[in-house]
């Protein structure tokens, strides 16, 4: 039996549209560049015959000249693949027809299915979406092709490209041209002017052609995977604003009411059929079992698309297992030990690129729901240039960087469109420290999931590792890798340790020349990696962050009174931090900033619903203990302003910084007077001046009232919020005590592990778990209601029975769930179960600190 590989399936599916992308220019967005990197497709692009593969954000008319075959024929095709709805997309397909002239035929590959493209809420696309939109893609190509016409036969008018900017070209051009029926057929032939009096000769009608490609998705290892940050599934909310939101990026907390009808998330649709084709495509017959009230509406659109034509094909059996993120909110926020965790908190991402708009003028805005939710991009920036740098070698790396800096300011100088180039100073702005190779990160690395050692793949083996263990798994490679090659390093190697000082050294021998550097990246990559998680300044601050979790995690079992003193004692000792930098602590906190204690407050509250939850009406602490901790929170924020960017403060930061200022002028002033040598107060103040101090002082006195009653306000509003989250435990049925209740298979060591492998050990052995409900199929309904009745009904499946199951948290996972899955599926005794463990998004605490309280929370 075929062993079930995401990896595989993505890679087969690129193959099976061989004819379609080959000799073409292929066009990527954002979310399938991401895609495709992280399962190593861009080498199986170039064996199709793809000509170039280009940025479809940023593309520019030099992408015409690219090729990477020896073909020297002009491209006629173009290939669009994009992890967006074609409404998004639709301005950047029509800006890559606009500057490509002479190009016959045009073909659009989309992640999201035709069904879904229409059941967006004010999708202006109908139930045949795919075809409606080679319709109107043709419209506004013939728009822009008769508008060039005009633009060729009058010269005074200004460059039609200037014309099409980003704003107008969005979905309401092609809307506006929906409504002109005379141009519903694109002109079959004829001669198209663009620019400068320039012809081309199409010859025959543009063909353009829409199909569905599902598997956009990032494989971290063949059984595990998360979306693309900037497709459109991962950035749809996945919950409107109200009392039982927290963020448009996290499912509801569940009251027992999942919703229904028009208040389904967009991101609950998307996530099912995505959910469903990805199934398809790999040939799984699905079980669906869900736990959480948006999973359960995952489910049941999921079952709702089931047809008796999908029941009765030849698929292998498989269980899907949907969870909602709110129910272990715990997990994600903590740092936990994984060595994967550390390295993406670590590691640079790459900026995003220019957002995409959503409809305009669409109803979601009236519901309160957020334009677009901004994930933080999957694609580490891993800084090889500055970890390979010799100390010692400044002039190769002058010359180096010279002969680069010319190269690109060459290739550049062609948008701004001089007609020389002085290559004399764009070699000089490498030493003024103004270059531009700054800004493109040269020689950054990634992670490539496929890439292997002797059959290995890297990041299958170190996901699910300890800290400690992975980096001395990777020293190992590291080893194994130069005595394989033959070359020596002089660096003195400690057996059971992995440190900064013996990773740098191999590492550096392996990348000496440029060969050994490409037949070695993967290994080069990995272990840089593992340099930035283990320098100083990163690795002290996860291990201060994970302390001061162990001791939150130990005070809660003792009492709120305890709990809230430590959470309050961790927030004063931020500010000492932020008030006095030069000043270190002897104590772990004192590496820690106040937004790191508002997440380690974060942290407290769900502890504190778990371990108390009656202890107060409104919250897990009494009505003294909240207050005390309130009045820390402002006087944190009023010695922090500069430094706190939060969603609760905004409109609030530039009066709190104009107050810290001035205070610290006020300070300067005072300290100043006290060294003057003639002391002025022996004479007194004259009657006018004291009275204007003491109004001043007055004024003054009232403004700073002023500001700490608003700011105290949103305080309050900021406790709201970890009212929620100290109530999700107590909304859920599945609670600490039922797992350990009815059965002793869990002990004491189990207490702190996630909700993930909790489930899974009850489910693997065979125990039932309270509120996990089973979403009968097509056929199963049918028994149920029909057949039922003359005792042919069909029993309800169990998730244990399968050999295949696929676990999806909607709303993200982390690394140490990835552990803890290994973990539950090896303690069962089963090693006949295949696992796949997939979320919307890779989760960090920081994710969780910007979902919770930054800019992406309903706070």
């Amino acid at each position: 039996m075929a062993v079930v590989d995401v990896i595989k399936s993505c890679l087969d599916s690129i193959a099976q549209i061989s004819e379609h992308v080959e000799g073409a220019i292929l066009y990527l967005d954002s979310g399938c560049t991401e895609s495709f990197q992280f399962a190593g497709a861009f080498p199986v692009l170039l064996e199709l015959g793809v000509r170039a593969i280009c940025s479809l954000e940023n593309m520019c008319s030099l992408d015409s000249v690219v090729n990477w075959n020896s073909n020297s024929d002009p491209a006629l095709k173009i290939v669009v693949m994009t992890s967006r709805l074609l409404s998004d997309a639709h301005r950047y397909i029509l800006r890559c027809l606009s500057t490509h002239k002479g190009v016959h035929q045009c073909t659009v590959f989309t992640s999201i299915s035709e069904l879904a493209q229409s059941a967006y809420p004010d999708s202006p696309l109908g139930p045949d979406a795919f075809h409606e939109y080679e319709i109107l893609l043709l419209q506004d190509y013939e728009e822009i092709v008769k508008k060039s016409q005009k633009k060729a036969s009058h010269p005074e008018a200004s460059n039609f490209q200037e014309s099409l900017t980003f704003e107008d070209e969005g979905w309401s051009r092609l809307t506006s041209s929906e409504e002109d029926v005379s141009h519903s057929e694109a002109t079959s032939s004829g001669k198209y002017f663009f620019g400068d009096s320039h012809t081309e000769y199409l010859g025959k009608k543009l063909v353009v052609s829409v199909h569905h490609f599902p598997m956009i998705l990032c494989p971290f290892s063949p059984k595990v995977f998360v979306l693309p940050s900037e497709g459109s599934v991962s950035e749809a909310y996945l919950s409107a604003k109200h009392d039982d939101s927290l963020s448009p990026g996290l499912p509801p907390i569940s009251t027992g009411a999942p919703p229904d009808g028009d208040d389904v998330p967009p991101g609950a649709l998307l996530t099912a059929h995505f959910l469903y084709h990805l199934a398809a495509k790999m040939d799984l017959k699905m079980e669906i079992f869900s736990l959480g009230d948006l999973s359960k509406t995952v489910g049941k659109i999921m079952t709702d698309m089931s047809s008796l034509y999908d029941v009765g094909r030849r698929k292998r059996s498989a269980g899907l297992l949907l969870i909602d993120r709110t129910l272990d909110l715990l997990t994600p926020c903590c740092h936990g030990d994984s060595l994967v965790d550390c390295m993406f908190s670590s590691l640079p991402r790459r900026e995003r690129t220019t957002s995409y708009s959503s409809v305009k003028g669409s109803k979601t805005q009236l519901k309160l729901v957020p334009s677009s939710l901004q994930r933080a991009p999957l694609d580490v920036q891993i800084p090889l240039g500055k970890i390979l740098q010799e100390e010692k070698s400044d002039t190769n790396d002058s010359q180096l960087a010279e002969r680069i800096e010319a190269f690109l300011g060459g290739w550049d100088a062609c948008n701004s469109s001089p007609e020389t180039v002085d290559l004399v100073n764009l070699c000089n702005k490498v030493h003024d420290g103004k270059s531009f190779l700054s800004e493109i990160q040269l020689l950054n690395g990634s992670f490539v999931s496929n890439e292997t050692f002797r059959g290995t793949p890297y990041m299958e083996a170190i996901l699910d590792r300890r800290t400690k263990d992975g980096a001395l798994l990777v020293k190992k490679w590291l080893q194994e890798t130069l005595r394989r090659q033959n070359i020596t390093v002089n660096v003195k190697i400690r057996p059971g340790f992995a440190t900064k000082s013996e990773l740098q050294p191999m590492i550096r021998a392996l990348a000496k020349s440029q060969s050994s550097l490409i037949r070695n990246k993967g290994i080069v990559q990995l272990g840089a990696a593992v340099l930035v998680a283990l320098d100083e300044l990163h690795s002290t601050r996860w291990n201060a962050f994970a302390s001061a979790e162990k001791i939150l995690s130990a005070t809660a079992g003792d009492t709120s009174q305890s709990l809230g003193a430590q959470i309050g004692d961790l927030i004063h000792k931020s500010t000492m931090l932020g008030s006095d930098g030069d000043k270190k602590t002897e104590h772990l906190q004192g590496l820690l900033s106040f937004k790191d204690a508002l997440l380690l407050m974060t942290v407290g509250y769900i502890l504190a619903g778990e371990n108390f939850p009656t202890s107060g009406s409104g919250g897990p602490f009494s009505w003294k203990e909240e207050h005390f901790l309130k009045e820390a929170i402002v006087d944190a924020i009023l010695k922090n302003a500069p430094v706190v960017k939060l969603k609760f403060l905004d409109g609030l930061t530039e009066e709190l910084e104009a107050n810290l200022n001035r205070k610290k002028s006020e300070d300067t002033i005072e300290a100043s007077s006290d060294q003057l040598e003639f002391d002025d107060d022996q004479w007194g103040k004259w009657g006018d001046e004291e009275e204007d101090d003491d109004k001043n002082d007055k004024k003054q006195a009232y403004s700073d009232m002023q500001l700490k009653l608003e700011l105290l306000d949103r305080v309050d509003n900021l406790f709201k919020s970890l009212h929620k989250l100290s109530t999700v435990k107590r909304n859920v049925s599945l609670r600490e005590g039922t797992f350990s209740s009815e059965s002793n298979f869990t002990g004491d060591s189990d207490s702190n592990k996630s909700l993930i492998y909790k489930l899974l050990t009850r489910v693997l052995g065979k125990y039932d778990v309270p509120g996990l409900e089973y979403h009968s199929t097509t056929v199963g309904r049918l028994f149920k209601s029909g057949f039922g009745r003359f005792g042919l009904g069909q029993t309800k499946p169990s998730l244990a029975d399968q050999n295949i199951i696929m676990v999806f948290v909607v709303g993200g996972i982390n690394a140490a769930e990835v552990r803890e899955v290994q973990e539950a599926l090896s303690e069962s005794g089963r090693p006949d179960v295949e696992l796949i463990l997939g979320g919307t998004t890779f989760l960090t605490p920081d994710d969780m600190l910007t979902l919770l309280m930054g800019d992406s929370s309903y706070m």
